[in-house]
């Protein structure tokens, strides 16, 4: 199990999963971030701080 805060990233976002893995992860990040915060796709260097604040649950 992994777990991901996007305040990590994002401060001030209260958004958290909980998931199998770092791509199930990555793809709630995504759809997160399109309604949340309009990023229609994720740049590399926001993939990198995704995974680099994912951790095991």
């Amino acid at each position: 199990m992994k777990s991901f805060a996007c305040g990590d990233v994002v401060p001030g976002c209260d958004a958290h999963w909980v998931c199998a893995s770092d791509d199930e992860i990555l793809s709630n990040v995504r759809s997160h971030a399109a309604t949340a915060h309009g990023l229609t796709d994720l740049p590399p260097e926001v993939r990198e701080a995704v995974r680099a604040h994912t951790l095991p649950a």
